[in-house]
């Protein structure tokens, strides 16, 4: 394939584009069309918008032309898996599989669907989203809206047999309604999803770390329930590797128990970590926010739980690390802490639609100068 890095007009107008849109998205987009209407709102606009264009091929064929910075170096492979950057969308946005056409062409290396519950899910009552500008960071409470996984993983499968260069996962977790029962009930739930999920997408994730719900974390209360679990879907065949996404506020001999669990089982990697619960040091948050917070608050601690996890592991699991990425030195101290791929949303919303480009662009850099020929080179040197 041509690369963008390897052809210099090109890649003056990937830059420029990428400039530009940065611009226009800080001093006319957010503050115009995004920022002046709540964020319930503007994500169902975000929604919306991404639904419509990404049926308009011309439109697409220019997102491409204009802001898909590829280029060599950041090619990658992971649980056997072919990324052609390891930047993805993580779980939580593109709920029901509305946003693939135009991630793939604004060059994101993977998305996450979902997380996508066995039964359709109304999720929380609103307002489910508060944006938190001064920490780069939301406060999210949606409780796993979505259409139910027959419906997503469907619309999961076909993207993906769509996608140009973006591979796909889609996040399965407990439905968060009424009709929540046991433990055995819940892993009934995950059970459905899985059967459902088992080779029709590149990746699957599992999601049992979501704050927002009625019946909280009960896979994550102890280690005897989690194996519980993966003892159940261990009998479901999938092609497809498995990551586990991972609670952020466990201390670490309690998460290191859950990854010695996982380790028993058929899981390739997890995904570093879920929402910040902690609020210490944010006193000035509203009582009655409800949910968790993403972003900045993140950053620091997923970081960390990802350096011991690589540190403690070694390969035995891929590590997807999210939260807190906003900026091109954030992921390499990820990837450098041992995550293979980075996922985000917040620096979507906070930074504009071009910031997969300055990601991209900003990690090529940063393995160039430090003498390395890839991204699997930087995994795990400062564990």
């Amino acid at each position: 394939m041509a690369y963008v890095s390897q052809n210099g007009l090109h890649d003056s107008i990937n830059k420029a584009t990428t400039d530009l849109f940065t611009f226009a998205y800080k001093h006319v987009i957010k503050p115009d069309l995004v920022f002046n209407h709540t964020p319930d709102i503007a994500h169902d606009q975000m929604i919306r918008f991404c639904q419509i264009t990404g049926k308009m091929p011309p439109l697409m064929w220019l997102c491409r032309t204009m802001l898909n910075y590829t280029d060599p170096i950041l090619e990658t492979n992971v649980m056997g898996i072919n990324f052609a950057n390891p930047f993805g969308l993580s779980a939580g946005l593109d709920k029901n599989c509305d946003m693939a056409a135009v991630l793939d062409h604004a060059g994101f290396g993977f998305e996450t669907v979902g997380s996508t519950t066995s039964r359709p899910c109304a999720g929380n009552p609103r307002p489910w989203f508060h944006r938190l500008p001064e920490y780069d960071s939301m406060m999210v409470h949606v409780g796993l809206a979505n259409d139910g996984s027959d419906v997503v993983i469907e619309r999961a499968e076909d993207a993906w047999r769509r996608t140009q260069s973006m591979q796909l996962s889609v996040s399965i977790a407990r439905t968060n309604d009424d009709q929540v029962g046991d433990l055995n009930e819940g892993i009934e739930d995950y059970c459905i999803s899985m059967e459902r999920a088992a080779g029709r997408t590149a990746m699957v994730e599992v999601n049992v770390s979501c704050p927002n719900t009625t019946v909280g974390e009960p896979f994550t209360e102890s280690a005897e329930n989690l194996d519980k679990l993966f003892a159940a879907l261990d009998r479901i065949e999938r092609p497809q590797p498995t990551l586990v996404k991972m609670p952020l506020n466990k201390p670490w001999p309690q998460f290191k128990e859950f990854l010695d669990v996982l380790a028993a089982h058929n899981v390739q990697g997890v995904t570093i970590a879920n929402l910040q619960k902690d609020r210490t040091g944010l006193d000035d948050i509203p009582k009655d926010w409800l949910g968790g917070l993403s972003g900045g608050p993140c950053t620091v601690a997923s970081t960390e739980l990802i350096r011991r996890t690589y540190a403690e592991y070694g390969d035995r699991f891929a590590i997807a690390g999210v939260g807190g990425v906003f900026t091109p030195e954030q992921a390499y101290e990820k990837i450098r802490a041992g995550s293979s791929l980075i996922m985000f949303i917040s620096s979507l919303m906070y930074r504009g639609p071009q910031q997969i480009t300055v990601l991209k662009r900003g990690l090529a850099k940063l393995l160039r100068r430090d003498g390395f020929g890839g991204v699997a080179e930087a995994v795990g040197v400062d564990a």
